[in-house]
């Protein structure tokens, strides 16, 4: 019961963290070490992701249900996604666990928390980057760029979203359409990642009698999520992304703290 207690406060944090610019691999890398919680496979906070994927398709199912309706006639949006997707993919395809098994700890975390901090500071402004930015005018160049920028979420602590929404607000795009895009984008780049670590991963994961605590996780963080969805998207209607910027870096302050303290 302890473990699905654990699994369930994982889930929770990764709803609560996936989509805000403040990297929910680094927050579940850290509460993972925390909380004793033992990931056998060692794919748990990559699998759970499937939750807060389903929330986003679930929030947008009207809109997204609307482009797959008329994908015939207007492929805009899926010609954007697919091309800011490509270089996570290749990335990913190549060089993914190596990148996991060198990178994910909480000294990588700790210091990308604080970077990232920075960045999102200087990068966002009060006031918005574009007034006629919307999802239907994403350029290509402006995807690729975002996709680009995506891949320095490879590193744990960084975040995807907080890479693709500084990525969008640099190219042109408002704060809304920014963060809309990378909610989009979650869609195919972790949906896609978590499918293959799952399917790789399978068999170690029913060996090890995990799938229960894997199911509490993804539940959670799907009905989480939904909340953070809706929640940040009223947010950045009247405030920019500076208190995520103080946060990361306090946060990174802290796990520095935790580490040198010997606690991490």
């Amino acid at each position: 019961m302890i473990e699905y207690i654990k699994a369930v406060i994982l889930g929770i944090l990764e709803g609560l963290t996936e989509f805000l610019p403040i990297s929910s691999t680094g927050h579940l890398i850290v509460a993972r070490r925390l909380l004793n919680f033992v990931d056998t496979g060692g794919t748990f906070e990559l699998v759970i992701q499937l939750g807060a994927i389903l929330a986003v398709i679930w929030y947008f199912r009207q809109d997204i249900w609307s482009r797959l309706r008329r994908l015939h006639s207007d492929r805009g949006l899926a010609w954007v996604l697919a091309i800011a997707f490509l270089p996570a993919a290749v990335v990913g395809l190549l060089m993914g666990s190596k990148i996991k098994d060198l990178l994910f700890n909480p000294l990588t975390v700790a210091i990308s928390l604080i970077a990232g901090g920075v960045i999102l500071w200087v990068v966002d402004s009060e006031r918005e980057s574009a007034t006629d930015s919307t999802l239907d005018n994403v350029t290509r160049r402006q995807a690729l760029l975002v996709g680009i920028g995506q891949l320095a979420a490879f590193v744990p602590g960084v975040s995807r979203s907080g890479a693709t929404i500084v990525g969008g607000i640099a190219t042109g795009m408002d704060r809304k359409t920014a963060t809309e895009f990378s909610f989009y984008l979650a869609i195919p780049t972790l949906g896609i990642a978590t499918v293959y670590d799952f399917v790789q991963n399978y068999q170690t994961i029913v060996e090890s009698g995990q799938m229960g605590l894997f199911a509490a996780g993804t539940v959670s963080a799907f009905l989480v999520a939904l909340f953070a969805i809706g929640w940040l998207l009223r947010y950045i209607s009247r405030h920019s992304f500076r208190n995520f910027a103080i946060y990361r870096i306090l946060v990174g302050l802290f796990i520095l703290g935790l580490l040198a303290t010997s606690v991490l």
